[in-house]
C-alpha cells in the first residue's frame, strides 16, 4: 500500500509523566512512523505520523478514545496548516466568517514566509492577496518565500524600491513557474493601457500571482475577490487597523 502522512492532535487533560513515551509506544507496536512532534497551544500536541495502513490509524484513533488523560482533537491527512502548526507550535490565525482570509503580524514573519514557501511550491493558477500598511514587510515576505520555494520572483509592479510600472516582460520572465508580484495600487490607479494588457495577460496565466493591496485592486479593476485563493492580512499588532485612505494619496502625489 502506498505510505500517506497523518496529522494527530490531542489535548492533555492530566500531563502525567510518561504520557508521551505511552502513546509514542502504542504507536511503534502499530508500526506508525512519527515524522513530526511539537505542542501547539498550551496543552495541546500534535503529531505528523506516517503508515502504509489506514487502518492502523483507525484503530488508534479507536483506542486512544479510552484514554482519560487526553482527548483525540484531530486524526486527519494533514492540511498545510497542520504541518506549519506542527513546525512552528502554533497554528495560523484564520478569520472564522472568512475561512480564506489568514492573519500574522510583523512578529510571525518566520512563520508567513514558510506559509508563503508551502504555496509557492505548488504548480498551476493561485492568486493570493496580501492586505497591509506600508513598511510592513509585505514584498520583503514574498520575496523570502519565493526564495524558501526555490522560485524566481518577477516584478509587475511595486513600490518596493521605486515605482515599478511593467509594459512588457522577456520571455524568461513570463514563465509561469515564476511568482509575480503585483501592487493593486500601482497597477490600477497609475497603470497605462499597455501595462493592463500585460496584467490581464499575466492573470490568465497559470501561475501564482501575489497582489498587495487586494482591495484596491478589486475596487479599480474587472476582477472580483472570488479570483482569489485566498488572501493574507500582515499587521504591525493584532489591533493595527489597516486604512488604504491614509496612504493610496502617497502613490497619486507623484502622478
Amino acid at each position: 500500500m502506498e505510505i500517506k502522512q497523518w496529522y494527530m492532535e490531542y489535548k492533555i487533560h492530566k500531563n502525567r509523566p510518561g504520557l508521551l513515551g505511552d502513546i509514542a509506544s502504542l504507536l511503534g507496536m502499530l508500526e506508525v512512523n512519527i515524522l513530526t512532534i511539537n505542542g501547539v497551544e498550551g496543552e495541546t500536541r500534535g503529531m505528523l505520523l506516517e503508515t502504509d495502513d489506514e487502518d492502523k490509524i483507525l484503530l488508534m484513533g479507536e483506542m486512544l478514545k479510552k484514554v482519560d488523560s487526553i482527548t483525540v482533537s484531530a486524526l486527519r491527512p494533514p492540511k498545510l496548516v497542520d504541518i506549519l502548526a506542527v513546525r512552528h507550535g502554533r497554528y495560523i490565525d484564520r478569520d472564522s466568517d472568512d475561512h480564506k482570509t489568514f492573519r500574522f503580524t510583523r512578529d510571525e514573519l518566520g512563520l508567513l514566509v514558510d506559509f508563503l514557501g508551502e504555496v509557492f511550491k505548488k504548480e498551476g493558477n493561485q492568486v493570493i492577496g496580501l492586505r497591509g500598511m506600508p513598511r510592513v514587510g509585505k514584498t520583503e515576505s514574498i520575496i523570502a518565500g519565493s526564495v524558501c520555494a526555490m522560485k524566481r520572483w518577477t516584478f509587475v509592479s511595486s513600490t518596493l524600491l521605486r515605482q515599478t510600472i511593467r509594459s512588457q516582460l522577456s520571455e524568461d520572465e513570463m514563465n509561469p513557474n515564476n511568482v509575480f508580484i503585483i501592487d493593486g495600487i500601482v497597477s490600477t490607479i497609475r497603470s497605462s493601457e499597455k501595462h493592463y494588457n500585460l496584467l490581464q495577460d499575466i492573470m490568465d496565466m497559470p501561475c501564482t500571482k501575489v497582489i498587495e493591496h487586494p482591495d484596491i485592486f478589486v475596487k479599480e479593476s474587472e476582477y472580483t475577490f472570488d479570483d482569489f485563493t485566498f488572501i493574507i492580512e500582515l499587521r504591525n499588532n493584532p489591533s493595527e487597523e489597516i486604512i488604504y485612505d491614509t496612504f493610496t494619496s502617497t502613490y497619486t502625489d507623484d502622478l
